[in-house]
């Protein structure tokens, strides 16, 4: 009887792709790994330099689908499977999540799904002896997946429990859930843009909000658009744009930014006429801000240090993008949700108010002070500003006017800072609404 021979992984198209994508998914879910560290620079896995730019973009976006619906996959698969995932062989849970995802939320044939989760574990070892039982299941899950996805529709699965109960205690319950669903899409593009917002968005098929920001659907490597190589703009969230932009009228101005990689933040502060020295403790991450820098032909001064130990003062204003849990960012970074535990904000809170009295001595009296951080945790935010103002730090506050951000009064709290979620500025098209969690607050130095 002759053996039925199947190709190496290598020869059939797609499958690397998968493959790589099982990695990366290891990597996040069992080694703690981030998947920017995964995606790019030195750590990077070693398999993309093999991709195509397509493949290289199916790859990624079957990644993200997974984390961004990690709990509904679970949901599903433990319907569709009699005695649970298998925990013998790494590769076959991987390759029931890749199937089902592709399956279920992505535009990617049934059949072809179905049948390269199956090559996947044929060519593991360990979980080759799962071949059919990932065939039997993933053709359940085309037939059965949407039903079962419809019946926990009004859950929030996806969320880490720990993450949802700390949202619902600080914004109340529907909220809570309408920034949930937010996070299950996947985002769109935003690009700050040098100069003509709207032919920016026309060139790139996009459309320019309020803010300012274009927005657009386009999807594959960044690089291959227009505008990327000539340095007409770079990538950043609508939400991450705004803290610039409390600090009005920069021409002229000595403005320090600190922790300031990947420079987005940075790249504003010279658009907008600074004197910009832009501070980041990571030797690696400011080589990647002066790289952003140089494609852009923007000049800063940049330093290696420690926020707060830089020396600097006597500067016209501070941004401070400080460290934090970045929860506010899940829907672009999914595997935020899955690294970020509780502890860690109890741990990052200390360091950022050590970098905000640090940051108020850098100020002249009459500076401008803007702490922002990416997440949506008061401790991270509003608390933080709140002791730095009830101590003798020489802080005011001076509230944000809803002028200030394109008339969206939704977004900016009691206290007059600026606080974004991920179910703001909502669109017809889901994939072209949402912002990142920010806050933001300006004080000013009174002596």
């Amino acid at each position: 009887m002759s053996q039925v021979r199947y190709a190496p992984p290598t020869e059939v198209p797609g499958l690397a792709a998968r493959r790589i994508a099982a990695d990366i998914l290891d990597g996040v879910l069992h080694k703690r790994r981030t998947l920017d560290d995964q995606l790019e620079g030195a750590a990077a896995h070693p398999g993309l330099k093999t991709l195509s730019d397509r493949d290289r973009a199916l790859m990624r976006r079957l990644v993200a689908t997974i984390l961004r619906r990690m709990g509904t996959l679970g949901h599903v698969l433990s319907r569709l499977l009699d005695r649970g995932i298998p925990t013998d062989a790494p590769r076959a849970q991987s390759a029931l999540m890749i199937g089902a995802a592709q399956i279920l939320w992505m535009d990617v044939p049934d059949h072809a799904a179905v049948d390269l989760s199956v090559r996947m574990v044929q060519s593991d070892r360990r979980a080759a002896k799962y071949a059919g039982l990932v065939n039997a299941v993933l053709r359940r899950c085309a037939r059965e997946g949407q039903p079962l996805i419809d019946e926990i529709a009004a859950q929030t699965l996806d969320i880490p429990p720990w993450l949802m109960a700390r949202w619902t205690a600080n914004y109340g319950e529907a909220t809570a859930r309408e920034i949930a669903v937010a996070l299950s899409h996947e985002p769109s593009l935003d690009l700050t843009v040098k100069s003509d917002a709207a032919a920016w968005a026309t060139r790139l098929h996009g459309e320019v909000l309020p803010t300012g920001s274009v927005r657009t659907l386009l999807q594959g490597s960044v690089t291959m658009l227009p505008g990327f190589g000539d340095g007409q703009w770079w990538v950043q969230d609508a939400a991450a744009a705004l803290p610039v932009r409390l600090f009005g009228d920069l021409v002229g101005k000595r403005v320090v930014d600190l922790c300031a990689a990947p420079g987005g933040k940075t790249a504003q502060l010279i658009q907008a006429g600074a004197e910009v020295t832009a501070v980041d403790r990571s030797q690696n991450r400011i080589a990647r801000l002066r790289e952003n820098l140089a494609r852009l032909s923007l000049q800063a001064e940049t330093v290696i240090a420690d926020g707060t130990e830089y020396p600097g003062e006597g500067f016209d204003a501070v941004l401070l993008d400080a460290p934090c849990a970045s929860t506010g960012t899940i829907r672009r970074h999914p595997d935020v949700a899955w690294l970020k535990q509780e502890s860690d904000i109890i741990l990052l809170t200390t360091l950022q108010r050590r970098l905000l009295q640090k940051a108020t001595t850098m100020l002249k009296p009459g500076g401008t002070l803007v702490y922002c951080t990416c997440s949506l945790e008061p401790e991270e935010g509003e608390h933080a500003v709140a002791a730095l103002l009830a101590g003798d730090s020489g802080m005011k506050r001076a509230p944000v006017d809803a002028s200030e951000v394109a008339g969206l009064t939704e977004i900016i709290n009691s206290d007059g800072d600026l606080r974004t979620l991920p179910c703001h500025l909502p669109h017809a098209d889901p994939r072209l609404g949402g912002l990142d969690g920010f806050y933001a607050a300006r004080l000013v130095k009174s002596r």
